[in-house]
């Protein structure tokens, strides 16, 4: 064939290809992308060519930057833009329809240029719907999820597939963000997504199920975290929030948020007392409502933490039937005198002085204002006399919120009360009053005092104050507050804090600022520059309930003049607290807070490229315990290669609060632990390590600070982005630790304890009856079975005795049932058994139970054991006499 012959068919392809590929090769973009042009002009049907080379070519569907095929489709693209002629409608019908499907036969690719390209060459859009629905099942039945979802919003075609078969996959694999980008923009799939979740939220829903409908899908190992209750009602909730779907369509969530707040309130007042009783009173009246479930919950928690008179005057209120009550609760009521059958409702808003007892004086800051100084303002007039007041030229102005804590509810915290504090008087705002919130004026006069340069307005935290102001007054996020001449005191307390100086208190106790203590946030400010803290107990009220106690008001006026105090003593002398001159030179948080979050992602960035090299500095590894009588406190020395393992009982950490899912498996796997809870600060990992021989485990900056306050080798930083499981293999193989299967469950999940009591179930059947958690038993079958252990127990054991744990619980301390109090159900500790955990359901198949004397906290055999034997199967020690007990895992509470 002569020159001339060729030129007029056009060049072929796989030369065009072979050319490139050789440039590709010697890296010479520019000829490339010059050869890439003249070639692409010399071919007679470009766009089937294309298709030619990008599926001949290496890697074509690897769709990166550095491929020959992106390299030349992007080429390409640049290429056609000069020649619109090129394009699929000088085409006959079916030579396009042949392209395009070749086309489609590209798009596993998950680089969005390369998509996003052949896609508009191509005009794949314009298919018939069945061909690209065709193309996604396909996908699907490869397994190929992800690639299915991503081609299915670029083709739009989320309305022509099935929605529950495109996202149930995403969401079991970890990919619920994919599942919400498949779904937005369409208000039914939205619901529909939302819907499904809440639907996985109900009690009787079956992980076992939905993998069943899907019996080839490669699930992520972090699969069941996604699904489980909890986590779904987040999902749920945020989900409703951002599509703003109607909460009716996602009852479950809703119950599991409210049930969750009812337990918190319980505990918030019952247990860690931080709570009064008329704050709790009106709490869980909102938190319960109407739900009859809730009601009925309520009523089991009280029997758990307050006893049967406070239950039974509860269930009164809620006119509980009989059938629904813990034992116990019906017959209180028949014996409740009159004047106790209603819970008092004693109106403190009248009954409370204004000047509080002695006590509270010498142990609370104090407003210096009598109460005719405080002013509400819930009118036009006492507004303009606020205005008058507070928009003085020059003037200083403390400025609070209150708002409704968010218990339950899933509607944005609006503002109930805004405190104005000038140097003689306190307004205070009351936005819950009729028709006052509304009204212009009033949203005109918060305008003006936020954009006053003149008038500094002093806050702490201020941001989560303009959010509150947002939701209360839409109109401020349409057209948002000009915030000038603000003064955050928080960034000034976070100085303060940073320089760690010694601020001499009123009192003769000298505070280092910085040092562990029971106040924190303002109170804590307020006690480090004015000597005393916060009364803080009111801070949980129910702020939308009028009218308010004296004790709320005292709190409300408290929080805002107490802002004027401090600002006082820090600008008089600023030097005594490391403060500059100028207060308002320091920066504002949130521009402090953006820059500390640049300086951490470039750490963690610096942290993950340099892994291996400086992660262990200074951490070295621990060699055999130093003594028994030390308990497995760690030396320094680094072990030679012929020093024996440690067991998990000889590693004693201490894990930060970003560590905890780290601490949880060591926990899991027999090591001695203590976790950080998320409010401690960081210096109590170097107080416990020095004091209990521990070593810290941490990550991210807290390294540098705890490494130099303990000895060496009693610090390692870990790679935060790597999963909890790799780092607890990291743990176990610096330290040389060689756990067995008889270590995992030997210590407590809850508190670390490796102390038991076992409990057969004919005991554990009697003790659910006698505290209300178990019905009348009318199972012949499990009463049968309780008779038959007992008997057994009796012929086999003398009193006292505990019946043999299983094999796999050698690690364990066992203590006899003897030392259970029968009365209170507690053990010598104090703490009782928390029966509440113990579902009915269970007693007919699991014989004995396990109780750590520490918590209370009941476990059982199940499949957990299985599941962590299999994580841990690289470093875990199995003898063959483990093989063969493999069938008897100590029990755990699934």
């Amino acid at each position: 064939m002569n020159r001339n012959n060729q030129e007029e068919m056009g060049l072929d392809p796989a030369l065009l290809r072979d050319q490139l590929f050789r440039l590709w090769n010697q890296k010479d973009l520019q000829m490339l992308r010059l050869a890439a042009v003249q070639g692409f002009s010399k071919l007679s049907e470009p766009l089937e060519a294309l298709l030619t080379i990008l599926e001949s070519c290496p890697g074509k569907q690897m769709g990166r930057s550095h491929t020959l095929g992106y390299q030349i489709l992007m080429e390409f693209q640049t290429w056609i833009k000069e020649h619109p002629q090129v394009n699929l409608s000088s085409l006959s019908e079916q030579q396009a329809l042949a392209l395009q499907r070749r086309a489609l036969g590209l798009l596993t690719d998950s680089q969005p240029s390369f998509v996003d390209s052949l896609i508009n060459i191509y005009q794949l859009k314009s298919l018939d719907p069945s061909i690209l629905r065709l193309h996604i099942i396909r996908l699907q039945a490869l397994n190929c999820y992800k690639e299915a979802s991503v081609l299915s919003i670029k083709l739009e075609l989320q309305n022509e597939l099935n929605t529950e078969e495109m996202i149930v996959p995403l969401i079991l694999q970890d990919k619920l963000s994919l599942a919400e980008s498949f779904v937005r923009g369409h208000k039914h799939l939205e619901q529909q997504l939302v819907a499904l979740l809440d639907s996985w939220c109900h009690p009787d829903f079956v992980v076992e199920d939905i993998r069943k409908q899907f019996p080839r899908l490669s699930l992520s190992k972090h699969y069941t975290a996604q699904i489980q209750p909890k986590m779904l009602t987040k999902h749920v909730i945020r989900l409703m929030e951002k599509f703003k779907i109607d909460p009716r369509l996602c009852p479950n969530a809703l119950h599991n948020r409210r049930l969750d707040s009812l337990r918190y309130l319980m505990y918030k007042t019952f247990v860690d007392k931080g709570m009064t009783e008329e704050n709790w009173t009106d709490h869980v009246q909102y938190v319960v409502g109407n739900d009859s479930q809730l009601q009925v919950h309520l009523i089991e928690m009280l029997v758990k933490y307050c006893g049967l008179q406070k239950a039974a005057q509860w269930s009164l209120r809620y006119k509980i039937p009989r059938n629904r009550l813990p034992s116990g609760v019906w017959d209180k009521q028949q014996r409740l005198p009159p004047d106790l059958q209603r819970i008092s409702s004693t109106d403190l808003a009248q009954t409370e002085e204004w000047v509080p007892s002695q006590s509270h004086r010498q142990r609370f800051y104090q407003v210096p204002l009598t109460k005719d100084k405080v002013q509400f303002v819930d009118t036009l007039e006492a507004l303009h006399q606020c205005r008058t007041s507070v928009l003085k030229g020059g003037g200083v102005v403390g400025v609070d919120m209150e708002w409704q804590p968010k218990f339950g509810s899933v509607s944005a915290q609006k503002v109930a009360l805004i405190q104005l504090a000038v140097h003689d008087q306190v307004f205070l705002l009351d936005l819950s009053a009729v028709g006052f919130c509304e009204h212009p004026d009033l949203i005109d006069f918060i305008r003006v005092l936020f954009s006053e340069q003149n008038i500094l307005k002093l806050g702490y935290g201020m941001t989560g104050d303009q959010k509150c102001l947002s939701a209360t007054w839409p109109q401020l996020s349409e057209e948002p507050l000009k915030m000038k001449g603000m003064l955050d005191l928080l960034s000034i307390h976070q100085t303060i804090q940073r320089g760690k100086v010694h601020v001499a208190q009123n009192g003769p106790k000298e505070v280092l600022v910085g040092q562990d203590c029971g106040e924190k946030g303002l109170s804590l400010l307020v006690q480090q520059v004015l000597g005393r803290p916060l009364d803080k107990t009111e801070q949980m009220s129910n702020w939308e309930k009028r009218p308010l106690r004296i004790s709320q008001i005292r709190y409300a006026v408290a929080d805002a003049y107490c802002l004027l105090d401090v600002y006082s003593v820090l600008s008089s002398n600023p030097a005594r607290f490391g403060l500059p001159a100028d207060l308002r030179s320091i920066p504002s948080n949130q521009s402090k807070t953006r820059k500390d979050k640049k300086q951490k992602d470039k750490q963690g960035k610096k942290t993950k490229q340099t892994l291996g090299k400086e992660e262990c500095q200074g951490a070295q590894r621990v060699s055999a315990p130093c003594s028994d009588t030390e308990k497995g406190l760690l030396c320094g020395r680094t072990p030679s290669e012929d020093s024996p393992p440690l067991t998990p009982q000889q590693l004693r950490v201490v894990c930060d609060n970003m560590l905890q899912g780290l601490g949880r498996y060591l926990r899991c796997l027999g090591v001695d632990v203590v976790m950080l809870e998320n409010t401690d600060d960081h210096r109590v990992a170097a107080k416990l390590a020095q004091s209990e021989g521990r070593v810290i485990l941490t990550c991210g900056q807290p390294y540098h600070t705890l490494r130099s306050q303990v000895g060496e080798g009693r610090c390692l930083s870990l790679d935060c982005s790597e999963k909890a499981r790799d780092q607890a293999v990291r743990v176990l193989r610096h330290f040389n630790v060689q756990p067995t299967p008889s270590d995992i469950f030997s210590r407590c999940q809850a508190c670390n304890s490796d102390q038991y009591v076992a409990v057969p179930r004919a005991d554990m059947v009697t003790i659910l009856k006698d505290k209300g958690y178990l019905p009348d038993m009318a199972d012949h079958t499990l009463e049968k079975l309780c008779q038959q252990e007992e008997q057994q127990l009796d012929d086999t054991l003398t009193p006292g005795m505990t019946p043999e744990p299983p094999r796999y619980a050698t690690q364990c301390r066992w203590a006899s049932l003897s030392g259970l109090d029968r009365d209170t159900l507690t053990f010598p500790g104090g703490s009782p058994i928390q029966l509440h955990a113990v579902p009915p359901a269970l007693l007919r198949r699991i014989s004995l139970f396990y109780v750590c004397t520490r918590c209370g906290k009941v476990f059982w055999e199940g499949s957990h054991f299985d599941r962590v034997l299999s994580l841990f199967q690289e470093v875990l020690h199995i003898t063959e006499e483990d093989k063969i007990s493999a069938a008897e895992p100590f029990p755990q509470n699934d």
